[in-house]
């Protein structure tokens, strides 16, 4: 059975935009869940039919907001937004597309060393991962042995996710986290425990008032075909 005295967080990250995977969007505003995005964002509401959640809190930005609307809707929720579950300040780097960061210089510390990397003008990666575990945890305790929705970003799931399993930030892209994926932890008792990462199809139903969970869920790389996943085409790079 599922830890009664734990907080069940769903971290989800957002649907599908024109411009996932091509551009480093980072806070800018205007981004908006394209006609796949919506049709992830209403599969969403229904996989979470058997959970009965207690809260929705989401990333101010529009594809956050939009993709757990119906979700909302289906649970007669009102949406949080917290500033805290932003996307990561890009600085100058706002907007750019991806195929020219990866001909810069400091495109290389991104990927091996963002332990140490800030944007230009903007934030660092242990920045951000500070500001999202601090309002994680402040979540989890307001909401004791609650089901709590939490709509942010692909690398802010990412490095919440690697710190809850000890991973190093400086390997935390290993982590793939899908548009619209659901990766599941509980937060309480003797720390964080993982569940699922990067779940992207089927029901939640082990997650409601009497479903039962595997003690250990291993992360899947999804892929097309089978096939492993280009990391430079991958949606998980950015946004």
């Amino acid at each position: 059975m599922l830890p009664v005295r734990m907080t069940t967080i769903f971290l989800i990250r957002h649907g599908l935009t024109a411009a996932t995977g091509t551009r480093l969007y980072g806070r800018a505003e205007g981004f908006h869940l394209d006609e796949r995005g919506r049709a992830q964002a209403d599969q969403l509401a229904a996989r979470f039919a058997s959970v009965r959640l207690t809260a929705i809190y989401s990333s101010p930005l529009e594809r956050c907001l939009e993709t757990v609307e119906p979700l909302a809707a289906a649970q007669r929720l009102s949406l949080v937004r917290r500033p805290e579950l932003i996307e990561m300040d890009a600085g100058a780097w706002t907007g750019r597309t991806l195929a020219s960061l990866r001909r810069t210089r400091l495109w290389r510390d991104v990927v091996r060393s963002p332990s140490t990397f800030r944007f230009p003008g903007g934030e660092s990666f242990a920045e951000a991962r500070a500001r999202v575990l601090g309002e994680v945890e402040r979540i989890a305790r307001r909401h004791r042995r609650g089901r709590i929705a939490v709509a942010t970003h692909g690398d802010i799931v990412r490095m919440l996710l690697a710190d809850m399993t000890g991973t190093p930030l400086d390997s935390f892209q290993r982590i793939v986290i899908d548009p619209a994926s659901v990766s599941v932890v509980h937060i309480g008792g003797d720390g964080p425990h993982v569940f699922l990462v990067n779940d992207t199809g089927g029901g939640l139903e082990r997650f409601g008032p009497s479903g039962a969970a595997a003690p250990r869920e291993t992360a899947k790389r999804l892929s097309r075909r089978g096939r492993p996943t280009r990391r430079r085409d991958h949606p998980n790079l950015r946004g």
